[in-house]
């Protein structure tokens, strides 16, 4: 087991312990990572996921177009909606992925993408995810391997809109311009420079 997860759960088990309930999974996941094409292709390849969407989060105009949430103009940021089988992965297991996928230092930007559009998040669905995200952070702030702090936002989960079907599974449709977007944009150097091989 890797320690991040054995620190993790020895903390829920001193919540359980102090007279709380343990959180348990449930079968949807809300984070925002940078762009929502890289963070679809990345948790697509994960046992247990069943869905994954593109779509906007956390903003004030009502079914936001991608031009307005890449413009700025709408306070959404980019995200990915996670349907997945806890029985196969729990939400722990996701956190794991969520936070080896993203560059946590940055608060309105990630990789080359920069704006509040693109800034990182975790949208808790019940309290049980709050709690599991909120001890997450507070372990990786103990345990991560860089210098900065982290600055990535967790906060209750709003009304979550579908990106336009040309997003979706983009990675899939458009390997080549994917691959070589992501390439440009430096996502997997960071990360490694980050977390290590």
């Amino acid at each position: 087991m890797e320690p991040f997860i054995r620190y993790l759960l020895g903390a829920l088990t001193l919540i359980s312990m102090t007279g709380h309930a343990a959180p348990q999974p449930t079968t949807t996941a809300t984070f925002a990572g940078g762009c929502f094409w890289c963070m679809e292709s990345d948790f697509e390849k994960v046992a247990g996921v069943t869905d994954v969407l593109s779509g906007y989060t956390g903003g004030h105009l009502q079914n936001p177009t991608y031009q307005q949430v890449s413009a700025g103009e709408s306070g959404h940021t980019e995200a990915i909606q996670i349907t997945f089988d806890p029985s196969v992965i729990d939400y722990v297991g996701l956190l794991e992925l969520f936070w080896r996928s993203i560059d946590p230092t940055r608060s309105d930007q990630q990789f080359c993408d920069v704006g509040s559009q693109y800034r990182p998040g975790i949208f808790y669905h019940d309290e049980q995810q709050r709690a599991w995200a909120e001890a997450s952070k507070q372990m990786l702030e103990q345990t991560k391997p860089f210098e900065e702090p982290i600055v990535v936002e967790i906060t209750a989960a709003s009304t979550f809109y579908p990106a336009e079907d040309y997003h979706q599974g983009y990675h899939r449709k458009n390997p080549i311009r994917y691959q070589y977007y992501r390439y440009r944009c430096g996502r997997d150097e960071r990360l490694k420079a980050l977390w290590g091989s």
